[in-house]
């Protein structure tokens, strides 16, 4: 009995196994899902020298003419005196590097130009060399110095409360990064977005310079950084960047496109500038989602003033990341929108000018500066022109890290 008792319980063994059984509904498990990976990210360079650098074809490949290095010759000579003294933040090049340079630079001829920078300066190529450049000009809006009926948007200078404090995770440690704010029960706050500002948080201080008449116009003209205002006697009265209240900037025409405000051939400035005056507000709200804000002040003699402190010249100067381009160093240009193409000395800084080769041409004044650089959307190449010598530096450094390292 036992014997068929066990191949009966063999028999029962085997169907079982060849029988999938599948758990009752209630302690069945859920089907396995592959859980996604986010890939990790490398940290974006902070400086050119970290985004690498290489050395670019000879100056003499070019095709410099003598009008455009002329010009640049003349803008780098301004520059120089501000070269010599400052440190590089992009920390490509040492103070002493443009000692000779900008000596040569200070006995030249103007027409000179392409024999000076084939002497002195060899290409560079930062990072994978890929440039994108929109533009900048100097606008010409109504505005009067003192209140007048129909021009109501007021023009600040920068308040004495805003102030720049640096901050660090290791209060023993390096010092960190710059932060721009105002003083609240004895800690620092982010200081009045745009919003705040045009319901009047700074009326009544004093703080007006001038009257704009059109809001639209002035809000273009505090991306551009400086301007000129057009006032009711004939007068003209230039100001200058004074200052920004350290909100972030907002793109607002991608803003209004992505809502559908404006359609995909329509964002340039003067496409925004429509989009804008067709809201029922007058483009307010749109406006105030950018919390940055601008301040200015008068500036007196030759202008607008670059970074540098020095004269902007249109065609000729071009806003950049100092962290990435020496500011005052020439480059060298080749883009998909033959305006933008050729040399260019690099002697402004924007809010929104961040990164390896992105910069912002500068037109100078007037309708046509006005049109080309509201329209300026241009992409290609970018190489930096350093004193002679830089690369095969900084070259050595970096094996020389890297052997210490190994």
């Amino acid at each position: 009995m036992s014997r068929w008792l066990g191949l009966g319980l063999l028999s029962l063994l085997a169907a079982c196994a060849s029988t999938p059984r599948r758990p009752p509904p209630d302690i069945a498990h859920p089907p396995l899902r592959p859980t996604p990976v986010t890939p990790v990210q490398p940290p974006k360079p902070t400086t050119a020298a970290l985004a690498g650098v290489r050395a670019g074809p000879a100056i003499e490949s070019l095709g410099l003419t003598a009008e455009s290095a002329r010009g640049a010759l003349a803008a780098f000579r301004l520059s120089c005196p501000a070269l010599v003294r400052r440190a590089d933040p992009s920390e490509l090049t040492r103070q002493g590097d443009w000692t000779a340079v900008c000596a040569d630079a200070m006995t030249r001829l103007d027409v000179d130009g392409p024999d000076f920078f084939a002497r002195w300066f060899e290409t560079a190529v930062i990072g994978d060399g890929a440039s994108f450049a929109t533009g900048y000009y100097e606008p010409e809006i109504m505005g009067s110095r003192t209140p007048y009926p129909g021009y109501d948007t007021p023009i600040y200078r920068r308040p004495p409360d805003l102030v720049d404090a640096e901050f660090t995770a290791n209060p023993n440690g390096p010092t960190g990064r710059k932060q721009r704010g105002r003083m609240q029960d004895g800690q620092l706050v982010p200081y009045y977005d745009r919003a705040a500002i045009d319901a009047g948080a700074l009326a009544g201080q004093g703080l007006e310079i001038a009257w704009a008449r059109d809001p639209i116009e002035f809000f273009f003209l505090q991306i551009q950084g400086s301007g000129r205002l057009l006032q009711p006697d004939g007068t003209v009265m230039r100001i200058g960047y004074d200052g920004q209240n350290g909100r972030e900037y907002l793109a607002i025409g991608r803003s209004m496109r992505d809502r559908g405000l404006l359609g995909p051939n329509q964002l340039s400035m003067q496409g925004v500038m429509a989009g804008l005056r067709a809201q029922p507000d007058g483009g307010r709200a749109i406006m105030e989602e950018d919390k940055s804000y601008i301040f200015f002040r008068e500036v007196v003699g030759p202008g607008p003033l670059g970074a540098l402190g020095v004269q902007v010249v249109g065609h000729v100067s071009v806003a950049a990341d100092p962290k990435f381009i020496p500011l005052g160093a020439p480059l060298f240009l080749t883009m998909d929108r033959a305006e933008a193409s050729g040399i260019w000395v690099a002697q402004d800084t924007g809010g929104a000018i961040k990164g390896a080769n992105r910069f912002d041409t500068f037109w100078g004044a007037g309708q046509s500066a006005r049109t080309i650089a509201g329209g300026m959307s241009a992409r290609g190449r970018a190489l930096l022109l350093l004193p002679k010598g830089t690369v095969a530096r900084l070259r050595a450094m970096g094996d020389g890290e890297a052997s210490a390292q190994r």
